[in-house]
């Protein structure tokens, strides 16, 4: 991909990653993904924001092949999606000075041995000016790092947002064409890697707010020329209360808890409780992710192994506690073959969920009759706390 002209003096660069298929060796990138870096000409300094995932250097490299001088590098955020190509940048441009938080200047010194001379620090607040154009550097800590920031430009309104508002879509659309495709991928992102730092991105949200923002450029994904939509659904995403919806994630070995779980959604339909239901065995985790945004309830199904949980329960429940959902309620429904401790594994996987434990619904071997009863139960107590808490 070449460069591409947002405005007279802003440009994206990076690259566009059609192939990658998961990220950190753990989340799953149906559409691929974009690294973008972004290159503002002032009229007397020059500025790159971010690079790109050290594999697509030389396109990065080949995009700044015709750019003489680069007077700063801004790495928004250390993870080396984002700052691992800054070696070879600073190769290239041996004047340029690396802008950094303080805290990013010390994990870029261990991640990429860079050079103590060539950071310069920069403060929450702190402006930098490139003659005609004026950057804002603003701290935005746990999105998704400790030493996460944004750049603002003034001048232009552009908000350089790094991982905040973010999305993984490859794609040759500068700007966001289908909303819809975006709103999913984006609440992906959030679920996967913001939705543990609920309260700290809502306080970044409104640390933002006073900001005129026209243009949204984040290090990921497309480019939002209308804010407000991404940023209403940041806002939802942190703010809205649960909803009547329970995420049932799911793993059966010889159809006793398959039963069950059958059971136990027709019933929570007829009550009128919407479900998420999630095949452990084949399921995408990110769609899991997602469905926990605005869960009210966790419902966990798995057979006994070895006297504990089947290991997909287990990671699913692992995968909960580390997101740190706002669910309200929790329970566990499966069987077993002589005994176990499946409810007590699983209660004390999940230490960072608040949440109210419902009766949980074992049977020996095959359901029947009266474990299916135990379902309905369930199902009503589930039905009567939704609505005594106002799920919608």
């Amino acid at each position: 991909m070449f460069a591409r002209k947002m405005n007279d003096r802003v440009f994206c660069l990076g690259s566009v990653d059609w192939d990658r298929r998961l990220f950190d060796t753990l989340i799953p990138l149906p559409d691929g993904t974009s690294y973008n870096a972004y290159l503002i000409k002032g009229s007397e300094k020059t500025v790159l924001l971010d690079t790109v995932d050290p594999p697509l250097a030389d396109e990065l490299m080949a995009q700044l092949e015709d750019v003489p001088r680069i007077d700063f590098v801004v790495s928004l955020h250390a993870e080396q999606d984002h700052s691992g190509t800054i070696p070879k940048i600073l190769e290239k441009y041996p004047a340029a000075k690396l802008i950094t938080t303080p805290k990013a200047k010390e994990m870029l010194i261990d991640l990429l041995k860079i050079s103590d001379e060539k950071f310069l620090p920069v403060k929450d607040g702190e402006i930098l000016s490139l003659g005609d154009r004026t950057l804002k550097f603003i701290y935005t800590p746990w999105v998704h790092w400790p030493e996460t920031m944004v750049a603002w430009l003034e001048q232009d309104k552009i908000l350089f947002s790094c991982d905040f508002f973010g999305s993984h879509i490859a794609t040759t659309d500068l700007f966001v064409t289908d909303q819809g495709r975006v709103y999913e991928a984006a609440k992906r992102y959030f679920a996967e890697i913001m939705m543990p730092f609920r309260s700290i991105i809502k306080k970044n949200l409104e640390k933002l707010a006073p900001y005129p923002i026209e243009m949204i450029a984040p290090s990921h994904g497309q480019i939002f020329k209308n804010p407000s939509f991404i940023i209403d659904a940041y806002n939802d995403w942190v703010s809205s209360p649960s909803k009547n919806i329970v995420v049932l994630p799911y793993v059966s070995m010889h159809e006793s808890t398959k039963l069950m779980v059958e059971h136990l959604v027709a019933s929570l339909v007829d009550k009128g409780v919407k479900v998420e239901l999630f095949n452990l065995a084949v399921t995408d985790i990110g769609k899991l992710a997602m469905a926990l945004v605005d869960a009210a309830t966790i419902v966990v199904g798995t057979p006994t192994v070895l006297a504990g949980p089947h290991p997909y329960a287990a990671y699913a429940a692992f995968l909960a506690n580390a997101l740190k959902p706002q669910v309200k309620f929790l329970s566990i429904v499966g069987s077993y073959g002589w005994g176990g401790k499946t409810v007590e594994t699983l209660a004390g996987m999940i230490p960072n969920l608040k949440v109210e434990v419902l009766d949980p619904v074992l049977c020996k071997g095959k359901p029947g009759e009266k474990d299916f009863r135990a379902l309905d139960d369930l199902a009503t107590a589930i039905a009567q706390k939704h609505a005594e808490n106002g799920f919608t």
